[in-house]
């Protein structure tokens, strides 16, 4: 491996990378993170005589962080049919917009969520497809499909064929293929800003003609904050039910935001972070609203400001 100690510097690099996948994966920055942490743990506990053996540090990090990722998501399975409502990926801040707003940054310790890479594999529609994949098909999926980590080393993860994989891997494309291309940001966020001025007006009108009559709503309360438990269906009662909220919490301020990369908005109340929303937009309609309010899955968002 090189010089002593060449082994430890190169896994110590990997850890962005790691937080990435695993991110992907679980949907959880805190899962994450304490995924890619198992892995270090497991790292650190090799004798210095088998770290030097393994030539690529990052290559064995990420087998094994794919594996505690594969175990996590069958008990998370078992997890989320207990959990209280509806179960949403955690959303992610981008730090950099809350520093442009006039925030003081972040401090301390680094934040997980500050390394993930925003693009359109941690979209929330995405994310949400992804949940709907059996944990082989998801770990198949992105590390071939997203990082293209080639099938043989996918077999090592999942303990398959690389055949097995590549089919995995195609099924899991399949139901990835019946969800629309996104629509570009800039047109998106003019349908988010509008939804903003007609929600913080009151007017039911406006946000019904924004809303898609077929549109849906789901909320992510985790049983900790009052929400609804099912997802709400339909555009008029989705106006509704926004203006409602509005009525019963005075003082909210809603922001636009970036949310897991994309044009959404945020809710503060006393400034503190109490709603992240994400949106998809069709044909300047929104169609689908994801709205997170368990405080768990806010925690780097109080960090953002």
């Amino acid at each position: 491996m090189g010089t002593v100690g060449a082994g430890a510097d190169m896994a110590a690099g990997e850890r962005r990378q790691l937080i990435n996948v695993a991110y992907r994966l679980l949907g959880s920055v805190t899962e994450a993170e304490d995924a890619v942490q198992d892995a270090y743990t497991r790292w650190y506990g090799l004798p210095r005589s088998r770290q030097e053996e393994i030539s690529s540090p990052g290559a064995w990090l990420t087998t094994v962080t794919g594996r505690i990722c594969l175990d996590r998501l069958g008990s998370a399975r078992a997890r989320r049919e207990r959990y209280v409502g509806s179960w949403l990926p955690e959303p992610l801040p981008d730090r950099t917009e809350w520093g442009h707003a006039g925030g003081a940054g972040p401090t301390g310790p680094a934040d997980p969520a500050d390394q993930i890479v925003l693009d359109e594999s941690v979209a929330t529609a995405f994310l949400v497809v992804l949940e709907s994949m059996t944990p082989a098909e998801r770990v198949a999926f992105v590390l071939h499909d997203v990082f293209r980590y080639p099938f043989a080393e996918i077999a090592d993860v999942l303990g398959r064929t690389p055949a097995a994989c590549k089919q995995l891997a195609a099924s899991a494309r399949r139901r990835v293929s019946t969800a629309r291309a996104p629509v570009p940001a800039t047109g998106r966020a003019d349908v988010v800003r509008r939804v903003k001025e007609a929600w913080e007006a009151k007017d039911v009108a406006a946000l019904v003609g924004l809303l898609d009559p077929a549109a849906v709503m789901t909320a992510d309360g985790g049983g900790m904050v009052g929400t609804v438990l099912r997802p709400v269906e339909g555009g008029a009662r989705i106006a509704q039910y926004m203006v409602a909220i509005a009525d019963m919490a005075p003082g909210l301020k809603l922001l636009e935001r970036s949310v897991n990369g994309a044009p959404g908005l945020v809710a503060e109340r006393a400034g503190v972070v109490v709603t992240v929303a994400s949106f998809d937009v069709l044909d300047g309609h929104v169609t689908r609203i994801w709205a997170v309010r368990n405080p768990e899955k806010l925690r780097p968002w109080g960090r953002a400001g």
